[in-house]
């Protein structure tokens, strides 16, 4: 069972972050959705549209939109399914690795100003050692009242 303090403490953390991501997530110039599809090609590779839909947790006929904009915009290619010549695959062009590394220099550059505008050394100090607690965090597996 978890305790008041801990409890307190989560609560306010997922505020504090989901307001912190809300204000970073300002900064973009692509949408949200977009932006998402782009950063998971980027990491993950070639997908196809389906495989796209289920890792953001939309429709497919929603992911479906998306990536044609994606494609008019040149910031996807497709290409043949090596093994299944049904589907196709969807890939980051340049433009879209471009576009991409813009939003994340955007991003990165509003919250690199704020920390050195509104946080003493000691705070940022503070705010480094706190990432490494965060990443744990993050990487923690399993659900609610299990060990």
């Amino acid at each position: 069972m978890p305790t008041l303090e801990a409890a307190t403490v989560a609560a306010e953390l997922r505020t504090a972050m989901g307001k912190l991501t809300r204000r970073v997530k300002h900064e973009d110039r692509i949408p949200h959705g977009q932006v998402a599809v782009l950063g998971v090609l980027d990491r993950d590779g070639a997908m196809t549209t389906s495989d796209l839909a289920a890792d953001q947790r939309v429709r497919p006929q929603s992911m479906a939109r998306a990536v044609g904009i994606l494609l008019d915009q040149g910031l996807v290619t497709r290409r043949a399914h090596p093994t299944d010549g049904r589907k196709s695959l969807l890939e980051l062009s340049d433009a879209g690795r471009a576009a991409l590394e813009a939003e994340r220099g955007r991003r990165a550059g509003w919250l690199t100003l704020a920390i050195e505008r509104e946080l003493s050394q000691e705070e940022r100090e503070l705010l480094a050692r706190s990432v490494t607690l965060m990443e744990r965090l993050a990487a923690r597996q399993g659900l609610v009242g299990q060990p």
